[in-house]
């Protein structure tokens, strides 16, 4: 298989052997692609040092060959500048990238997802004061959707009612919301019909940003295993 000059980018890299790096790389039209960069390294590699071009957050062209999982980075060059993100900005960034790791399979492509997370690239580079929860909370959406995991938030997922503005709902992997009942089922996180509702209609404000945030991980977290994300980490270290 032979792609070239397709665009992308890097969502991690480790060294391998003494010269050569490990990409993961994210395609627009090939979804998740693994690749080694021979002498990536090295003092003599092609137009420089390519590890200084295989960053997190630039946006890039690459071609590669190969039929093995395995591809080898045949060249790459920049489409522009590296975003430039900034204290929490990055650990989104970083956060995104760990999801899309963990949980796209390879060469499986997802145009809507790419277009998404350059999207959402691009607004944690803005350097406002906005919280950067609700192009999160977005982009998760849409990786659960894109990945056949997703839900409706606004009809119960059993009776296909409508969610109640009053009423309280849990998350089932199975079945999405699901309406709570007084019974021991309530010990599982509850979620108020008001919130849910307001999500659906793409509006994060109040109580509602909280909400998505809790369901989300909750949402997640029945396909990401117990292995704990290490981005998340990074958000609990102070400054």
């Amino acid at each position: 298989m032979k792609a070239t000059l397709e665009s992308g980018y890097v969502i991690h890299t480790r060294p391998w052997r003494d010269t050569s790096l490990l990409v993961e790389f994210f395609s627009r039209d090939h979804g998740r692609v693994s690749m080694v960069a021979r002498g990536a390294k090295g003092r003599r590699s092609r137009g420089g040092s390519q590890a200084a071009l295989l960053q997190v957050f630039t946006p890039l062209q690459c071609s590669w060959s190969g039929r093995a999982q395995l591809k080898n980075l045949v060249g790459c060059e920049a489409l522009g500048p590296a975003l430039s993100l900034r204290g929490q900005r990055v650990y989104s960034g970083l956060y995104m990238n760990e999801l899309l790791m963990r949980l796209l399979h390879h060469e499986d492509p997802h145009q809507k997802l790419f277009d998404h997370y350059a999207a959402v690239l691009a607004l944690l580079a803005e350097q406002g004061e906005d919280s950067t929860e609700i192009p999160l909370r977005r982009f998760e959406l849409v990786l659960l959707e894109e990945l056949g995991y997703g839900f409706d938030l606004a009809n119960d997922g059993l009776s296909g009612d409508a969610v109640a503005e009053e009423g309280w709902y849990h998350f089932h992997e199975e079945h999405g919301l699901v309406e709570a009942q007084a019974t021991a089922g309530d010990r599982l996180p509850r979620y108020r019909g008001a919130d849910l509702v307001s999500i659906s209609r793409g509006d994060f404000t109040g109580s509602a940003r909280q909400c998505a945030k809790r369901l989300m991980r909750q949402a997640l977290a029945a396909h990401l295993g117990e292995r704990p994300l290490k981005s998340r980490e990074l958000f609990r270290r102070p400054d």
